[in-house]
């Protein structure tokens, strides 16, 4: 656990590294579901099957999820600044290609690699902002990027589905464009680091690897009836761990995953995260599908739990690193509870209030599985830290869908109470492991002390 240092001000260099984080930040998550309520738009303007629309989507979060954990080591090998700068520049210039694309199949190629633009950002920029900030100050900075990323991630969908119904669906990529250039310009202005034991070599096979593990676990859990993908995730999986022992600089650190605090908080996170998807479906669908509520009433009402899940993610940045892991677990159980009530209960304002609450508890939870996760391993491998969180929170996410028991083609009512389920169980094995641990170092803290007392009775 790093030590606590003194507060201090941001320099104006930390500040424009917050400024470049908060803006890319929310661009990637901004265009990670805009286009969510726009696809029949933008299928009936392609003139394409609904299967290809889908890739839309699932392309830009495959190439975005399954490339973090190389975008997080490059920016600790050559430098976090240039690598978020051009990330900007790659995902900006992918959405003037987005935005102009005439036909579906340019428009999804596009798209990829607006996703390679978004992998490059988030881990490169969250090590830069750790690094730029003091230790005092450095989870109350991100905490406020988190922030304004969820409202992103709320807020998407529904400014997406007016853009494209109101004006056009290539206006949401055109939003994106002065932003991601609005971030380049700050990210230049920022302090410039990296891991300065890296050295220059690139562990080429481990690359390969951890970038067929999520995206091959993203499709599974997309196709839970297709295991092929399963298996695939399983045998990379094997060739990342082999690759990753023999290489003499590894692209991740196997100690990474022996740091108990760093895997508690990567996991509950990919499951608070899976929670939030599904509340983020669920909810505007009650609202419409249900209530009878419009797509701009139902945006115009959800605001209420978007802001609680925006300022969920900047509390996260307040929780000291030690605190991390039961905090989790209390809003894990917080969830769990509201996710049920949003589920059981009838009535519009019964529902806002429970969804706000889960929101909120969400919110929180999904900040501190980056926050927390930087607070507890080394500041020179920030970067290699933040992109294997954010590979499995983003390969993770469309279990949420899928415990909801929703989707076009299911007829039944979507519903939260398997996602309650999971964060419940998952908060209690928190506190469970929490619990034993504690146990175990009381019973190894007595051990020296009845050998010694042994010692004395023999002499």
């Amino acid at each position: 656990m790093p030590k606590p240092e003194p507060h201090t001000h941001l320099d104006p260099q930390a500040r424009w590294a917050l400024a470049a984080v908060a803006t890319g930040a929310f661009c990637v998550q901004l265009d990670s579901f805009a286009l969510n309520l726009a696809l029949p738009v933008v299928r009936a303007a392609l003139h394409g099957s609904a299967t290809a629309t889908a890739w839309v989507v699932s392309g830009y979060l495959l190439a975005a999820g399954s490339l973090m954990p190389l975008a997080g080591r490059l920016g600790d090998l050559y430098g976090r600044r240039r690598i978020l700068t051009a990330g900007l520049a790659l995902f900006g210039g992918a959405a003037v290609l987005c935005a102009l694309a005439p036909s579906l199949r340019l428009l999804v190629a596009a798209r990829v690699v607006q996703g390679v633009g978004g992998a490059l950002i988030m881990p490169a920029g969250l090590a830069l902002l750790t690094h730029a900030c003091p230790p005092g100050r450095g989870r109350g900075a991100m905490g406020r990027a988190l922030g304004l990323a969820g409202l992103a991630t709320v807020c998407g969908p529904f400014l997406g589905g007016a853009l494209a119904r109101s004006v056009s669906w290539r206006a949401v990529f055109w939003l994106t464009v002065p932003l991601a250039v609005a971030a380049a310009l700050c990210a230049r202005r920022a302090a410039e680091s990296r891991d300065p034991d890296a050295g220059r070599s690139l562990d080429v096979v481990g690359a390969i690897a951890a970038t067929g593990v999520p995206a091959c676990l993203a499709r599974w859990l997309e196709q839970g009836a297709d295991w092929g993908w399963a298996v695939g995730a399983v045998l990379l999986g094997g060739l990342f761990v082999r690759a990753e022992r023999r290489s003499p600089a590894p692209l991740v650190d196997l100690a990474l995953f022996r740091n108990r605090p760093y895997v508690a908080l990567t996991v509950a996170g990919a499951v608070a995260n899976s929670a939030t998807v599904a509340l983020l479906y669920v909810v505007p669908w009650t609202l419409q599908q249900t209530a009878g509520w419009s797509v701009r009433d139902a945006g115009v009402v959800f605001a209420v739990p978007a802001g609680a899940l925006a300022v969920g993610g900047s509390l996260a940045g307040r929780v000291r690193p030690a605190a991390a892991v039961p905090v989790m677990a209390l809003c894990l159980a917080v969830a769990a509870a509201a996710l049920a009530a949003a589920t059981c209960t009838t009535g519009t304002p019964a529902l806002l209030i429970a969804s706000t609450a889960a929101a909120g508890a969400l919110g929180v939870a999904g900040g501190l599985a980056l926050t927390g996760t930087q607070a507890v391993v080394r500041r020179e491998r920030a970067g290699e830290a933040s992109g294997v969180t954010k590979a499995v929170l983003t390969a993770t996410a469309g279990a949420g869908l899928a415990l909801t028991g929703g989707g076009e083609e299911a007829g039944a009512h979507p519903s939260l109470l398997l996602p309650a389920a999971v964060c419940l169980a998952t908060a209690a094995v928190l506190v469970c492991a929490r619990v034993l641990s504690y146990v175990l170092g009381l019973v190894r803290g007595r051990v020296p002390v009845r050998a010694l007392l042994r010692g004395r009775a023999r002499g």
